[in-house]
C-alpha cells in the first residue's frame, strides 16, 4: 500500500517516486515564517498612523488628558459623597467629570478622586487653593493626574 501525500497545488506523490520529483516536492514544500512571507520591514511603513506630538522638552508639568484636565484628589473621607467634591471644586470652575471610586466589599469610598476641568486655568486654580483644604475633617491633596517629565520625589514621612 502507498502513502500519498497532498500538497497545495491538489497533486498527488506517491511515496516510491524518483529522486527528481522528490526534490520538486521539496520546493513546492518550502517552509516560510512570519506574516506575509514575501513582505519585508517596508509593507509596515506604509500606512496613516496617528502620533502623539512631543511639545515640551521634557520638562515636569501638567499633561493634558485628550478631554481636559484632570487633578487627581487623595486623602477623601470615606463617607464623602460626590456633591461634597462637587461644591468644594466647582468654586474654581466649570466640572466636566468626577470619578468618585468605591471599595465593592464596604461600599464606601476608596479615598481618591478624579477631577475634570475643561481649562487648564480653572483646574490650575483648583489645585493651588485646594492643595491641603479640609473636606470632612480630612486633609485632602490635590495634584495633577497625568504630567509629562520626570516625577517628582516623594517625601519621606518621619
Amino acid at each position: 500500500m502507498a502513502d500519498f501525500l497532498e500538497v497545495d497545488n491538489a497533486e498527488v506523490f506517491e511515496a516510491e517516486m524518483e529522486e527528481e520529483s522528490i526534490s520538486r516536492l521539496k520546493e513546492k514544500a518550502k517552509r516560510r515564517k512570519g506574516r506575509g512571507f514575501d513582505g519585508g520591514v517596508s509593507d509596515r511603513d506604509e500606512g496613516d498612523y496617528d502620533r502623539v506630538e512631543d511639545l515640551g522638552e521634557g520638562e515636569p508639568g501638567p499633561q493634558r488628558s485628550i478631554e481636559g484636565w484632570i487633578l487627581f484628589v487623595t486623602g477623601i473621607h470615606e463617607e464623602a459623597q460626590e456633591d461634597d467634591i462637587h461644591d468644594k471644586f466647582s468654586e474654581y470652575g466649570e466640572i466636566k467629570n468626577i470619578h468618585l471610586n468605591l471599595d465593592r466589599r464596604t461600599g464606601f469610598l476608596k479615598g481618591y478622586s478624579l477631577v475634570e476641568y475643561e481649562t487648564y486655568k480653572e483646574a490650575l486654580s483648583a489645585k493651588e487653593e485646594l492643595d491641603g483644604s479640609d473636606i470632612l475633617g480630612q486633609t485632602i491633596a490635590v495634584d495633577w493626574a497625568f504630567v509629562k517629565g520626570p516625577r517628582k520625589t516623594k517625601k519621606k514621612r518621619n
